[in-house]
């Protein structure tokens, strides 16, 4: 009896020996895939921007009425282009794929023109330094961002008037609105870049020269397009690539 209990146990322990064998090895645990976060365009950032502008500063013009025959009042828009660049600060706040955010810029320009003597004199305004602060709402799609942008704009200006002598300058302000849209794009986590359009509406502004006392009610009106590099102090994820 005693052999037949130990000739059985042995024979127990050889099958158990055998279905062990023929499962083979255990498996290492497979890595689960590592999936690209979207790019996060929440943060501040700061930047520089450069472009050129175009457009008028439009009727109405109004004549000085102690000499009407000197000083009509039938001149043409003051045609009006040049070169614009300056700097940027702002903050995106992103909600999935909606972006929302303010910036401010102050830029020097370059843009300048005149009438051409369609009243009889030679006027203009030369712009030289503007100022808007804005707000943003845009789209996201990873790295990519389409948006909308809007709000308050403020410029320094000179009134010119050079067909007498002695030609005359006077400085002014102006304030108005702005909006316009965009697309950005993030080369790297910190670093993007964007083309920008706007149109900018300033309030008409009556500037007198004190020599001649010719008057002028000046509105400038200025299309834009912009190019930009921004750096981004990011507080969320970077853009990876996908490992698997």
């Amino acid at each position: 009896m005693k052999n037949l209990l130990l000739a059985t146990t042995a024979l127990v322990a050889f099958a158990g020996g055998a279905q062990a064998a023929d499962l083979g090895a255990p498996r290492s645990p497979v890595a689960a895939a590592v999936v690209a976060p979207a790019f996060n365009w929440t943060g501040f950032y700061v930047g520089a921007q450069f472009g050129y502008g175009w457009g008028a500063a439009t009727q109405p013009w109004t004549a000085v009425v102690v000499n009407p025959v000197a000083f009509p009042n039938f001149q043409a828009n003051a045609r009006q282009s040049g070169l614009l660049g300056g700097v940027h600060v702002g903050y995106n706040w992103q909600i999935n794929s909606l972006v929302l955010g303010v910036v401010a810029d102050v830029e020097a320009s370059g843009i300048n023109g005149n009438d051409g003597g369609s009243g009889g004199d030679v006027n203009g305004v030369r712009h030289r330094w503007n100022a808007s602060l804005r707000g943003r709402v845009g789209f996201a799609v990873d790295q990519a961002l389409i948006y909308a942008t809007g709000g308050f704009a403020y410029m320094n200006a000179q009134g010119t008037q050079t067909s007498r002598a002695p030609n005359e300058f006077i400085g002014f302000n102006t304030t108005g609105w702005t909006a316009g849209a965009g697309v950005e794009y993030a080369f790297t986590p910190n670093l993007t870049a964007r083309v920008e359009y706007r149109y900018t509406d300033y309030s008409a502004k009556t500037v007198i020269f004190p020599v001649s006392g010719y008057s002028e009610r000046i509105r400038p009106q200025i299309h834009a397009v912009r190019l930009g590099v921004s750096y981004l102090f990011s507080t969320g994820p970077s853009a990876v690539v996908a490992r698997y």
